[in-house]
């Protein structure tokens, strides 16, 4: 592995990240987000797969890279509306890693495969688009699903369908690593809601 390129490009990605006008309070700082948020997928990927795949790093790294290029609210406040946004999404962080990529000298069999990875291509065939998921719902549950659950705290059918649908995404591994995380009272009463449900 030419750690290098690997830590060029990872460079590069946290570069064009840290340029989110949109921050999150982290220790008292003001910290862009999509910064934030790569940091905890390249932490919650070490955590649970330690041994995860140079491309699989890359994946979780820029998963959200540059997302405020393209806001929600740009489209329409449905579920077609968000569905279309998603996709318009996955495919602008595949075409700007792979160019990124392309630059510090990956090969196209790797490109492709990161670009697989962010697209979620064969998710319930290939083992690290599986793992990609999980863990971008144990990042989910893990960082923001407090202030999820603060935002839709009159709805709690809301807050149980989310979970069971986050769930449903998971593998049994990533399931028992949901299980093993610390949670609020709140957030707990609701994971076990819809556990049961």
């Amino acid at each position: 592995m030419n750690n290098s390129k690997f830590e060029k490009t990872i460079e590069e990605f946290d570069k064009i990240n840290s340029e989110d006008p949109h921050l999150e309070m982290i220790n008292g700082s003001e910290v862009p987000k999509e910064l934030v948020y790569g940091h905890r997928m390249s932490g919650m990927l070490q955590k649970f797969s330690p041994n995860a795949s140079e491309p699989l790093r890359l994946a979780a790294r820029c998963q959200h890279i540059k997302r405020w290029e393209i806001p929600r609210e740009e489209y329409p406040m449905d579920r077609k509306g968000y569905l279309m946004w998603r996709t318009k999404l996955k495919k602008f962080h595949g075409e700007l890693a792979s160019s990124i990529m392309k630059k510090h000298g990956y090969d196209d069999d790797t490109i492709k495969k990161v670009d697989d990875l962010l697209n979620k291509r064969r998710l319930k065939t290939d083992e690290d688009v599986q793992t990609l998921e999980d863990v971008i719902c144990l990042v989910f549950l893990k960082y923001y699903f407090d202030d999820f659950i603060a935002k839709h705290r009159q709805e709690e059918g809301k807050l149980v369908d989310i979970v069971q649908k986050t769930w449903r995404k998971m593998s049994e591994d990533g399931h028992k690593a949901a299980l093993n995380m610390e949670y609020s009272e709140e957030a707990l009463d609701i994971v076990k809601k819809a556990l049961e449900g």
